[in-house]
């Protein structure tokens, strides 16, 4: 009998649609401006956030494109920017925030320098940044990213996700600097924050009601794909993870198959780690070409 297949995770999206160059307020004192960068992998573009009334964060300013910065600058309305804070390196968040930070006069925060991003002050977990009603606790999430952080708007119970969980999709998981077992974890972490989250509001796409469901139906549906991936490995024997993915990914675009490989080996690397797979060839972690074996379980 075939296992049963992961479907897609439910797109619990609530308020408006994110509309490049188009500022929505998604919350009390929150301004989302979506940047006019589209694509199979950032949805609509990728949300930067203005928290705060007469002094404002910024979240994730984006690519660097000079129309989104304009737009930035337009919404801000002259208003004083204490800080630019970034939730992880990656070219579709981060890049932005070197010249809109001249532009502003304002700092530069992001938990780790690296591809190209450089900070003037490095987050570090449980930290408080802003102040008043942009109050922001930082949560260091790794897994989609080793220097992946989320902010928690404490007066409102709102996360700002970055990559970490987004609407009606699951994330790339791409080794040696993406790790599944840290995403999990911090998936869970997420979750039972307390006091409990009320909202989500991802770097890409609306924001998101029911965290707990919400993240709960992500944890299943990646440790679906996991068990998916076990029972393929100990069908085939010996293989890369290359070689597996159109089994474990029935029906894959093409387009799609390098994200779905990478994560794939992720999966194959947590099983690495929880003794249920092994490598065969010595080579790094994140190697497409390293051979995996299953690794039979006790009764």
């Amino acid at each position: 009998m075939a296992e049963p297949r992961p479907g897609q995770v439910t797109d619990r999206g609530v308020g408006p649609e994110p509309v490049p160059g188009v500022p929505a307020q998604v919350a009390d004192g929150v301004v989302r401006l979506t940047a006019p960068n589209p694509s199979m992998m950032t949805g609509p573009g990728t949300n930067t956030y203005l928290v705060g009334h007469e002094r404002l964060v910024v979240i994730d300013p984006g690519p660097e494109l000079p129309e989104h910065r304009s737009a930035l600058v337009e919404a801000i309305a002259g208003r004083e920017v204490s800080l630019i804070a970034v939730t992880h390196n990656h070219p579709d968040h981060a890049p932005g925030a070197a010249k809109l930070a001249q532009v502003l006069g304002a700092p530069v925060a992001g938990f780790a320098d690296g591809d190209g991003f450089v900070a003037d002050h490095h987050l570090s977990d449980g930290e408080l940044v802003g102040a008043g009603h942009s109050a922001l606790r930082v949560i260091h999430t790794p897994g989609h990213a080793s220097v992946h952080v989320c902010f928690v708007l404490v007066a409102q119970g709102l996360c700002f996700t970055g990559d970490h969980v987004m609407g009606g999709s699951t994330v790339v998981i791409r080794p040696p600097d993406g790790h599944m077992g840290s995403y999990l974890a911090n998936l869970a972490r997420l979750r039972d924050l307390d006091p409990a989250l009320e909202h989500l509001a991802p770097g890409h796409g609306r924001l998101l009601a029911d965290p707990v469901s919400v993240i709960d139906e992500v944890l299943a549906h990646r440790l679906a794909r996991e068990e998916m991936v076990a029972a393929q490995l100990s069908r085939s024997g010996p293989a890369t993870a290359g070689e597996l993915t159109a089994a474990s990914y029935p029906g894959l675009e093409e387009r799609r198959e390098a994200v779905a490989t990478a994560t794939l080996l992720a999966h194959l690397d947590h099983l690495v780690e929880l003794g249920r797979a092994r490598r065969l060839s010595e080579t790094e972690l994140g190697d497409l070409d390293g051979v995996y074996e299953a690794v039979a379980q006790e009764a």
